[in-house]
């Protein structure tokens, strides 16, 4: 295309952005007739300006067309990328709306992830009571005995009743394992989605076998008053870190008239949400494994509440919040 009918083309883009600039830079947004639709659209013709840059570059467009250009972008970057919120406030926001909001948009990748787990838990679930021996094809002998000794009625004690100083320390003992866990189950889509699936089917497989067997063995007022609490944001943040991973699986087995990597690296850069609110449950899930399941001084039906309690905000947070804020 010849520089004249690329101007042309291009023209009316190139003035809204130095109208836009000049608003931000002189603080002005509200004298602008479209200036509500800044903060919706600024990024998109962010992008298209350095993109018609990158075009009169590689057709050696006149240097004066380039220069203009070259300062639409940097001006365009100072504004796209500078702090605009405080720090808390940022993430305030992003737990308030961002976070939920990409959970819901990306559903289809997380009720995937939640079948993917779920189903071969309760498949496994099923076959340990039909046949509990099936247990052993998950766990050696001396990890079964361990877990009902760790969870027998006939203790004092419930799982792990422990001093604050070693509850500080499982506390970070929980973090690492919950993180490996779930940036595990993430990367994993890098493999055109079968680490993912491993970690998720995996995971649920041995949650099933577990959780049947303690409780056919009559282990149920210990390990399940244990887990019901943190395992509400610990197994959703799980399945939230399995849907970012099936979202890299997708562009990586099918990237459209992308780059394969550039596909990839989208699909991160769009999941990122996802696992940082996955993380920040997993924290969370910690938390609560360190210093309120391990207590045994509540009564059951106390612990019972507080973890329907946390179910019910976990699912309702993700599912609820956010929904009036502009897309």
């Amino acid at each position: 295309m010849k520089q004249e009918a690329f101007e042309k083309q291009n023209q009316a883009a190139w003035e809204q952005m130095e109208a836009w600039i000049e608003a931000l830079n002189t603080r002005r947004v509200d004298k602008l007739d479209d200036g509500e639709s800044i903060g919706r659209d600024f990024p998109g013709l962010y992008r298209k300006v350095c993109h018609h840059l990158a075009l009169a570059r590689a057709r050696r467009y006149s240097a004066g067309l380039q220069q203009r250009l070259n300062q639409l972008a940097l001006d365009g970057h100072q504004h796209m990328y500078r702090a605009r919120l405080p720090f808390f406030s940022a993430t305030a926001r992003f737990f308030a709306n961002d976070f939920p909001a990409a959970f819901r948009r990306h559903w289809r990748y997380v009720l995937a992830s939640h079948l993917v787990f779920y189903l071969p838990a309760l498949g496994m679930a099923l076959a340990v009571i039909l046949q509990p021996a099936l247990i052993y094809s998950l766990l050696d002998p001396g990890t079964v005995f361990s877990m009902e000794t760790m969870y027998d009625p006939d203790n004092d004690r419930l799982g792990r009743e422990r001093q604050s100083d070693t509850d500080l320390m499982m506390f970070g003992y929980y973090v690492y394992n919950n993180i490996s866990i779930g940036f595990q189950t993430f990367a994993g889509g890098l493999l055109f989605g079968l680490g993912s699936l491993f970690f998720l089917i995996f995971n649920g497989l041995y949650f099933g076998a577990v959780a049947t067997h303690l409780t056919v063995a009559g282990y149920t007022s210990t390990f399940w008053t244990f887990v019901i609490a943190h395992g509400a944001p610990e197994l959703t943040a799980i399945v939230i870190f399995g849907a970012a991973g099936l979202m890299l699986s997708l562009k990586a087995i099918a990237p459209g008239r992308k780059r394969r990597w550039h596909a990839v690296r989208d699909a991160a850069s769009d999941a990122l949400p996802l696992v940082y609110g996955g993380t920040a449950m997993l924290l969370l899930a910690a938390f609560i494994e360190a210093f309120w399941s391990s207590t045994s001084w509540p009564p059951t039906w106390v612990k019972y509440t507080v973890g329907t309690v946390f179910w019910v905000l976990t699912y309702g947070y993700l599912l609820l919040l956010g929904r009036n804020e502009p897309r």
